[in-house]
């Protein structure tokens, strides 16, 4: 558990953009302080593709953030998607040394859920419990002080591509960051936009980013069913680029500006300028036009989460409903969609649970304009999620990759930064 005054960054590495929150621990909760951005040009679908270009967007995102919050980054809680991530449950059995439950003993039991054998190529970044046992009585949650002689867990266990992580790691390290720990980016996003209740009775969570379509579900307080489907907005944005024939920079444009994923809800025949590619000039389409472009693509994802769901059995779980988050949730048409596929409710889900900081670092709420407002967006609920997680708990250790000299500083391509430098080194 992070202490009062605790600074914390959480690192969201997306497909399209990275975002760095920083945030601090008051005697009132988290308190964000700065936000940064930058457009992530070395990722495909989750997986860093490009070591270079991705270390100089983490580098511009965090210092863009620490100059907001005029603080100091030396470490993050960096998420982690993609469709090599993989969950399935597991079993762990004890002896207590003694009559009464420690927490070595909790300890002990989940570290027998973790030992299963799993490829070389892959290694486990969470292990979630997801109910205990004492000499045969179950749902317990929490074993700490109860009597008994032999303890078993129920535990989710997810594991990710070794090399994946890896890289990862090593950006943030050339970047001059150190990483606490590695976060798988639904089980952020929902601590930032999921209640106590709704964990409690049951609720799937499904959050759209630009290269992956990330899909939670919780029962009874436990993450139970964690998948990745390698989908998200920016497909959506493809299509739009090949339908109105224009370039993929405009075409993210106009889908946020005039997109709807839902034909029946576009009315009139309102016209759409776009721009043309290269010299050509610009065209008129209809907006209904633009909804029959989007729509499919949205069917489709929503398909394939529906599919992970009933294939894994956790969909009947899902009694309150689903949540719906991520920068591709704010488009019109989202959650009427949703819900007619589904066939449940469906709510946006906002980032909750954090106060954010004025002029002066005075509290605002949420709700009110400006900063606050830019928080309280689907498309930094795992950025904010990554904050409440790492100031609930207490870091894993991460493994050790190729550390890096380079500071955030050197990591960004400017000449004239380099050049500083090495006036600096020399004299």
């Amino acid at each position: 558990m992070a202490r009062v005054g605790e600074i914390i960054c959480g690192l969201d590495i997306g497909t399209t953009k990275v975002a760095a929150l920083i945030g601090e621990v008051t005697e009132a909760g988290i308190e964000i302080l700065g936000v940064g951005q930058s457009p992530s040009e070395g990722l495909r679908q989750g997986v860093v593709v490009n070591i270079e270009a991705t270390t100089n967007s983490i580098a511009h995102a965090v210092q863009e953030a620490e100059q907001m919050a005029a603080a100091d980054v030396q470490s993050v809680f960096v998420g982690i998607a993609g469709g090599h991530v993989r969950g399935f449950n597991s079993l762990g059995q004890v002896s207590m040394r003694s009559r009464e439950v420690e927490d070595t003993d909790v300890a002990r039991v989940i570290e027998q859920a973790k030992a299963v054998n799993i490829p070389l190529d892959r290694q486990i970044i969470h292990t979630v419990p997801l109910e205990y046992m004492i000499d045969g009585q179950g749902q317990i949650r929490d074993p700490i002080g109860m009597n008994g002689v032999r303890m078993e867990v129920r535990a989710h266990v997810i594991t990710a591509a070794v090399t994946s992580v890896q890289n990862i790691v090593k950006c943030c390290n050339r970047a001059g960051l150190e990483v606490m720990e590695v976060v798988l980016e639904p089980i952020a996003s929902s601590t930032a936009v999921l209640h106590d209740d709704e964990k409690d009775l049951g609720v799937a969570l499904i959050d759209i980013g630009g290269g992956t379509t990330d899909v939670a579900v919780y029962s009874e307080g436990s993450n139970v069913f964690t998948s990745v489907i390698v989908m998200g907005g920016h497909r959506i944005t493809q299509d739009v680029a090949h339908g109105l024939r224009t370039s993929v920079a405009e075409a993210e444009q106009i889908k946020r500006k005039h997109g709807c994923a839902l034909i029946s809800m576009v009315e009139g025949d309102h016209l759409i300028e776009v721009p043309g590619v290269g010299p050509r000039p610009p065209r008129e389409f209809k907006r209904r036009f633009l909804a029959e472009v989007i729509e499919p693509r949205v069917e489709e994802i929503f398909l394939l989460a529906q599919q992970e769901l009933l294939a894994s059995g956790c969909a009947e779980l899902a009694a309150s409903g689903l949540v719906l988050t991520g920068g591709g949730a704010q488009m019109d048409g989202m959650l009427e969609i949703a819900e007619d596929i589904f066939q449940m409710p469906v709510r946006k889900g906002v980032p909750t649970g954090v106060a954010a900081a004025g002029a002066g670092r005075q509290k605002v709420r949420l709700t009110e304009g400006g900063f606050a407002g830019m928080i309280q967006d689907p498309k930094f609920s795992t950025g904010v999620g990554l904050v409440l997680y790492g100031a609930a708990h207490d870091p894993l250790p991460t493994e050790v990759v190729e550390r890096s000299s380079r500071t955030r500083a050197e990591a960004g391509p400017g000449i004239a930064r380099r050049f500083g430098d090495w006036v600096r080194e020399m004299f």
